[in-house]
C-alpha cells in the first residue's frame, strides 16, 4: 500500500493536494486489476471514472470504420487517463487495454467533483493534464506531416525511454512491452517501414533490439535523429 500511495502522490491529480486532502481522496479510490490484453473500457462506453496507473502499462486505442486499430499512446505508473469525460460527460473517445498485468486506482467523478469545487489546484492540475495531452496530439500531427519515419521512430523511442527507461551498464534499457505492430501504430507507419528504421539504427550502433524492448546505446545520436 505504501508503494501504491507513493505512485499516487506523483500523479498530477494528487500533486495539488496537501497530505490531508490526498489521504481523503485516496479513501475514495477503488483498485482495479487487469491481466495483459484485458480491456478496461471500450470506445463509445459511458465514462464516469478516471484512472491512475499504479503499476503496469495501458494503451489507448481508436478503431477506424474499416476496423483498423490506431494506437494513440502508452501510459505507465503515475499517469492518468479518463479525465476528459469529467469535463465533457460523453461516451469514451478511446479504448483502454492493459499492455501488461496492470493495477489501477479508479476515481468516480461523483467522488472527485467536491475536490474540484473546493480545491482550485485540483482543477488546474486536471486542466494542465488535458492541455499536455492536446500539446502532444499537436506534436504528433506535426510529426506526421513534417518528420520522416526514422525521425518519428527515434522520437517515440526517446519518449518511451523518458517514462520507462532504466539505465544499465550497457545502455538505457527501454522495456516498452509493445509488439512490432503496436510500435508501428504508435509511430503512424507500416510495420515494415518501422522495422527498417530500427534495423538501420541497430546497424549504426545506436541501439540494440530485444524482445518488446530496445537498449539505447547512443542517446545523443538518437536525439539528433529525432529532430
Amino acid at each position: 500500500m505504501d508503494e501504491t500511495n507513493e505512485v499516487l502522490r506523483k500523479a498530477p491529480l494528487f500533486e495539488a493536494l496537501d497530505e490531508e486532502g490526498a489521504a481523503a481522496l485516496r479513501a475514495s479510490v477503488s483498485e482495479v486489476r487487469l491481466g495483459r490484453g484485458q480491456t478496461l473500457f471500450s470506445e463509445g462506453d459511458e465514462g464516469d471514472r478516471l484512472y491512475v496507473i499504479t503499476s503496469g502499462k495501458v494503451k489507448l486505442t481508436r478503431t477506424a470504420v474499416d476496423g483498423r486499430e490506431t494506437l494513440l499512446s502508452v501510459l505507465g505508473p503515475s499517469e492518468m487517463f479518463g479525465e476528459l469525460s469529467l469535463f465533457d460527460p460523453r461516451p469514451r473517445t478511446a479504448s483502454a487495454v492493459a499492455v501488461t498485468d496492470t493495477v489501477l486506482a479508479g476515481l468516480g467523478h461523483a467522488d472527485l467533483r467536491p475536490f474540484i469545487s473546493g480545491q482550485p489546484g485540483v482543477a488546474m492540475q486536471l486542466l494542465k493534464s488535458l492541455a499536455n495531452r492536446l500539446r502532444r496530439t499537436n506534436d504528433v500531427m506535426g510529426d506526421l506531416v513534417f518528420t520522416d519515419v526514422p525521425g518519428r521512430v527515434a522520437k517515440q523511442l526517446l519518449d518511451l525511454a523518458d517514462r520507462f527507461g532504466k539505465e544499465g551498464e550497457d545502455g538505457l534499457h527501454v522495456h516498452h512491452d509493445l509488439t512490432q505492430e503496436e510500435l508501428a501504430q504508435l509511430v503512424g507507419a507500416s510495420r515494415e517501414t518501422v522495422n527498417k528504421a530500427l534495423a538501420e539504427f541497430a546497424l549504426r550502433g545506436w541501439l540494440r533490439i530485444e524482445a518488446k524492448a530496445v537498449v539505447i546505446l547512443d542517446i545523443d545520436r538518437m536525439r539528433r535523429r529525432a529532430r
